[in-house]
This record gives structure tokens, sequence and C-alpha cells, in this order.
């Protein structure tokens, strides 16, 4: 075997390596249809990301049924009947955080479906919103106006990074993670090898799953649409022990060498939440460049018929610790 041929084989087993980093985790949360309501609140705040949006608290969302909770599913959704005044509130919709905070664990979104529609911006992510970003954001799920693919960030305080070159399945758009620099941008890579991972295309495949694996070293995120044969046996089934490192290459990884994650991250709560317009959805650049009728605010407040299908669809919420 020549030295060259063995080198090789040496990468490629380094690769295999750095690809099925990760570890066993015990299910500790299960969420599923009315557990929705007890293990988040409802967040009846101003819009942090300036949206056309009046988020409603769960009393007010059970009424007007933008909240549905079955045997076996949990519907978020906004308003689609009502033609808003320019000069009164945005768009009825929820913003849910959960009571629980995790540190190491990994989370498993089991999604059959999620908002779609121009100035639409929807997301789930991570973060403590009282000691942002000191205490860190991961943005697990988000995006805008309908265009596909997903896109997956972290935001932080100063002097943390990510390298350019990650072995992940994603490409990565920015490397700078402080929260103060280019427009909080963050950093973070969208999943252009996956064109069904956000909205309609994620919905006419069914759904599928997304997964996040918070540590001091990494931190990673996973994605399987509903068909992929790929997806992890231990996902699939919701089984009470997960072990990441049989989950293949993720989507998109953060590791440590640029970046204290440990100083950057604290405890944090997830939240789901779909706002309109705002910052990015109703950037204007970024709305007609997504094909997007009229402006963003004027299309969100005379078109309720256009967000039918403006909802998140929860098989459920697994957490392991």
């Amino acid at each position: 075997m020549t030295p060259a041929l063995v080198g090789g084989i040496l990468t490629l087993v380094l690769l295999a390596k750095l690809a099925v980093a990760g570890g066993s985790y015990t299910l500790s949360d299960v969420i599923v249809g009315e557990d929705f309501y007890d293990a988040f609140n409802f967040e009846a705040i101003p819009d942090p990301t300036n949206g056309r949006v009046n988020y409603v608290d769960g009393a007010t969302a059970r009424r007007l049924g933008l909240t549905v909770a079955t045997a076996n599913s949990f519907i978020l959704r906004a308003d689609d009947t009502t033609v808003l005044s320019p000069t009164g509130p945005g768009r009825n919709s929820v913003r849910i955080r959960s009571n629980n905070e995790y540190t190491t664990h990994v989370a498993v979104f089991d999604m059959n479906h999620m908002p779609e529609g121009c100035g639409t911006w929807p997301a789930v992510w991570e973060t403590l919103e009282a000691d942002w970003p000191d205490s860190g954001e991961i943005d697990i799920v988000e995006g805008v106006n309908n265009m596909s693919p997903n896109q997956v960030h972290l935001h932080t305080g100063p002097n943390c990074s990510i390298p350019s070159n990650i072995n992940q399945l994603g490409k990565v758009l920015t490397t700078d993670c402080d929260a103060a620099a280019n427009y909080n941008s963050g950093c973070g890579s969208t999943l252009s090898y996956a064109p069904n991972s956000f909205g309609p295309a994620f919905n006419a495949a069914g759904g599928g799953w997304y997964a996040l694996e918070r540590t001091d070293d990494y931190i990673s995120v996973w994605f399987w649409d509903r068909n992929n044969w790929l997806t992890p046996l231990d996902v699939w089934l919701g089984s009470p022990i997960v072990d990441t490192s049989r989950w293949g290459t993720p989507a998109a990884y953060f590791p440590n060498t640029d970046c204290d994650l440990a100083t950057h991250f604290g405890p944090n709560n997830i939240i789901v939440d779909l706002t309109f317009c705002g910052d990015w959805a109703g950037n204007a650049a970024v709305y007609s460049s997504s094909g997007c009728p009229s402006t963003c605010v004027d299309y969100v407040n005379n078109n309720p018929q256009a967000f039918k299908n403006a909802y998140f669809q929860f098989a459920s919420i697994r957490i392991y610790e």
C-alpha cells in the first residue's frame, strides 16, 4: 500500500469521525397535542422584529382557533379572515415559549406543516430573551416569503465566529455570529442541498424532522424530509434513547474552534412564532426579490385569504438530555 493511499484512507477515517461526532441522550420531555398548552406559555408581546403582527394570549388563541390541539397534533396559525386597517394592529398570530430551559440537550421537532405565504416569517428557535444575545440564539427553522431552502443561524455576543469550511451538508453563508455585526445577520448556513426544507416544498413533501444537538463543543442541526430513507430509526420511532453519533453529517454544524460556546450560550427556551413583514420579510429588497406582489404590509393587510396555509402543525417535540 502506497503512502499516498494510506494518507487518503486516514483522511477518510478522520472525516467519518467528524461526521458522526455525538453521543447518547435519554428522553426527558415529550410534547404532543394538549401538552403544548402546559409546556409553553403564550407571549402576547410587541414583536421584537417589528412585524405586522399582533401576538395574542393563550385564551384568545384558543377562542379564535389560532391554536388547535388533538390527540396527535398541535396547530399554531395566524388569522386568515380579517382585512386589517392600515392604522390598526397587525395580523393576529401566536408566539409561544417553553416553560423549561435547556443547555446540553437534543431537541427533535416532528412537523407535518409549516407556515407559507408572501409576507410570512415563521421560526423555531432557542434563546433566553432576558439575556439576548449574551445567552445566545439558535435558529433551527427560519425563512421568509416562501423562499426555500431553510436557513440555520447562531446569534451571540462579540468574539464568536465559525470557520468558512465546515464538515456539513449545508452551505456557509456568514461566519461572524456577533449580533452587533452585519445588521445582526449572525453566522450560519443555507440548506441548499434540501430545497424541500422550508415552506411550500416542505409541506408538499409531508413535512419532516428537524433535530438540534447542543453541547459546549459543538451545535448541530439535522433535517430529514418525511420520505427520507436515511432518517435515523430512533428519530422516526421517537425512541426513549437517541444516539446522535449515528445520525450522519449534520445539515449545519457550529464547532467551538473560533467560539467558546460554553460562555456564549446559557440556558435557553424553545420559541415558536409566526410574524409578518418586519425587519427581514418586510425588507423591500428581500420582499421584491421573492416575487411577492404589492408591498409586504399592504399585502398582509388586504389579503387574509392568502394566509390559509400560514400555520405550523407539530406531531411532537421530543427533548433528550
